[in-house]
């Protein structure tokens, strides 16, 4: 990038918070939490990459038994709040800011990863394809539908979870809706077939996110809450017949919540789904406006500067890069992710990409 192109390093409130550029680390699940519980070496990665202007961990289970990966970190227990003090003190002792993305993975938490127990979702419909276990590729349960007394046990989920992420010390939370989990399984039609008051229109289907963003907020606060979303993803088995007016009405919808921002994943893993989602949420959104996907510094420097977006996430990038705000701003050689250490354990892949040198 050349020295005039400065918006996306200028400075911006997300929040209650003023982060130094506009450079997101999205969540990304990397599988090091053994025993679902956070350590030491997930502080010190996320403390690399404090110089981002905000951090968003990986998904993070508010309830107990619902893995979809194995050793995916959890928050619902007094020794994972002592386990992320960790990596919100590391990161904070390196001048960063980090959110916890809450998550309940629904129809995607296998059986097998969580000792027997059945998999949940809004309606008994299986997500087609495999899944890995430890006993290797299995095919994806049907799962059970929820009653309404879970769904409300759920919402008091996501209450606990943000309770102790903020004891935890994070910024802020960022609920999970996006990629098929289980907000996603209520929002988005092909896996939501109730007749009761969280299935058939968008406003029924809604509701039970509309009740975990309500009770996150009464614990955070509204300008430390963000929510993510996917409207045209079809990983997992989703898909949605209009997006575009499945991303108005939700876009809508928010305005009244005053989050901290919304994150929107701006197409589809498989290519799919394609639509210009981002258009419609910039119109119809009224708050910060995240963005997400295959962005180049390049081209999210100029969404930013024609005022279609206020931040962009960046994945693989900064998983490459801890310092990738910095190569950016120096037009500087970025190292390359390897995809065979994604979701492996221990440091390689992970803590020992290499920064920058003088």
């Amino acid at each position: 990038m050349t020295s005039t192109d400065t918006n996306l390093f200028s400075p911006v409130i997300l929040g209650n918070l003023e982060l130094p550029n506009r450079f997101i680390m999205a969540p990304l699940t990397r599988t090091r939490a053994p025993g679902h519980q956070p350590n030491a070496l997930m502080a010190e990665y996320y403390a690399q990459r404090a110089s981002t202007g905000l951090l968003i961990t990986e998904c993070t289970m508010v309830t107990e038994g619902t893995s979809a990966f194995g050793d995916d970190p959890g928050i619902y227990s007094a020794e994972q709040i002592e386990g992320w003090k960790l990596t919100t003190d590391a990161v904070h002792k390196a001048g960063g800011r980090i959110f916890m993305q809450i998550w309940h993975a629904g129809r995607a938490a296998h059986p097998l990863l969580n000792d027997g127990k059945e998999a949940v979702s809004s309606s008994a419909i299986a997500i087609d394809g495999e899944t890995h276990t430890p006993e290797g590729k299995k095919a994806y349960t049907v799962p059970r539908e929820l009653t309404v007394d879970e769904i409300k046990s759920i919402v008091n989920d996501f209450r606990q979870g943000a309770i102790n992420a903020k004891e935890a010390g994070f910024d802020g939370v960022e609920i999970h809706g996006a990629n098929g989990y289980l907000i996603d399984q209520f929002l988005r039609e092909s896996a939501n077939q109730r007749t009761d008051e969280y299935g058939g229109s968008l406003e029924n289907r809604s509701r039970f996110l509309t009740e975990v963003i309500e009770a996150v907020t009464d614990v955070m606060g509204s300008d430390r809450v963000g929510l993510r979303l996917s409207p045209l993803n079809s990983f997992q088995s989703m898909k949605e017949n209009d997006p575009i007016a499945w991303t108005r009405f939700l876009s809508e919808h928010l305005n009244r919540f005053d989050l901290a921002y919304v994150h929107l994943m701006r197409a589809d893993f498989f290519g799919l789904q394609q639509a210009d989602v981002v258009s419609v949420a910039r119109e119809a959104y009224k708050g910060h406006l995240m963005v997400n996907m295959g962005y180049s510094a390049e081209e999210a420097h100029q969404v930013i500067a024609d005022g279609q977006a206020d931040s962009v996430a960046f994945g693989t990038g900064i998983l490459a890069n801890p310092d990738f705000v910095e190569r950016v701003k120096n037009g500087a050689e970025l190292n390359q992710p390897n995809p065979d250490t994604f979701y492996t354990s221990g440091a390689e892949g992970y803590t020992d990409y290499p920064f920058m040198t003088a």
